[in-house]
């Protein structure tokens, strides 16, 4: 089995040439109190026995200058797929994104549209935003998977993309944060569940995610992500540690996910460690 970290990021040691402006203004703590380089990564992958991962470039930091992350690409290519960063909004939007995948090697592309925090102003209103349109028409034309840092609550924003675009790849980061207040049942995973019927649609099972559930008092981790794994197929649902982000080592991380992962059979198992994280971004790269 091959373990495919799907959300990962570095920050450069060089603030010379790769300067903070981070989005919204405000630069994340974690990329202050526990910077990680690209070797740091690379070695973290090593110690945890993780063969790849996507360095999802950290806008937090760098806003929509992806160069560190496309430098962390050139030097590690066979360790490393990229999920970068452009202003959606803006005019050339189209055209920055094309640079990136068509000529800096990047296999994928973010939007962080409600994440829960002011720090990060959500652009325009949000996903569904009609000035977004021709990015969402290149992204699937192009079968360019999309990283979606979203709530559940914003779902029917979602489904107004995809009902234009049925085919295209969205995984949602930190698992579209789901809702799980209330406990058993779970009626407000019925959130995620209207995006069930695209078949590109897939979940990021990540520590965020992870924390989110635990900290709803009659929520069961493990329990939510067999619902979850029950509604979308254990085909659409991946790992990801979120490190350096998230405190602790890269192993740790894993390992932490891999305990509350509900029973799956090995074969499962291996697609949401690695075969699913795989088949995706190598489709990606055959594509183009």
């Amino acid at each position: 089995m091959q373990y495919f970290d799907t959300h990962t990021h570095a920050i450069s040691t060089d603030t010379g040439t790769y300067p903070a402006k981070p989005l919204g203004g405000t630069r994340s703590e974690w990329s202050q109190v526990r910077p990680v380089d690209v070797d740091g990564l690379i070695r973290s992958l090593d110690d945890a026995g993780v063969e790849r991962a996507a360095l999802v470039h950290a806008s937090t930091v760098y806003g929509f200058d992806n160069r560190y992350a496309a430098a962390a690409l050139a030097r590690y290519p066979d360790r490393l797929v990229g999920v970068g960063a452009v202003d959606f909004l803006a005019d050339s939007a189209v055209t920055d994104l094309q640079e990136l995948i068509e000529e800096q090697g990047f296999s994928g592309v973010r939007i962080r549209v409600s994440d829960g925090t002011t720090k990060v102003p959500t652009p325009g209103s949000g996903v569904s935003d009609e000035r977004m349109d021709a990015v969402w028409d290149y992204v699937a034309a192009n079968d360019v998977p999309v990283c979606i840092q979203m709530h559940s609550k914003d779902a029917p924003k979602l489904v107004q993309v995809l009902e234009a675009r049925p085919t295209m790849t969205v995984l949602l980061d930190h698992a579209g944060r789901p809702n799980a207040a209330g406990g058993p049942p779970y009626a407000h995973l019925d959130e995620l569940g209207q995006l069930v019927r695209f078949a590109g649609v897939h979940l990021k099972i990540t520590p965020p995610a992870i924390k989110r559930l635990t900290d709803e008092p009659d929520a069961n981790v493990t329990e939510v992500l067999g619902r979850l794994v029950e509604t979308f197929g254990a085909e659409r649902l991946m790992w990801g540690s979120n490190f350096p982000a998230s405190a602790g080592t890269l192993a740790q991380l894993r390992g932490s996910i891999e305990a509350h992962l509900p029973d799956l059979d090995e074969a499962q198992r291996a697609a949401v460690l690695g075969g699913n994280a795989s088949r995706i971004y190598s489709a990606a790269v055959v594509a183009r």
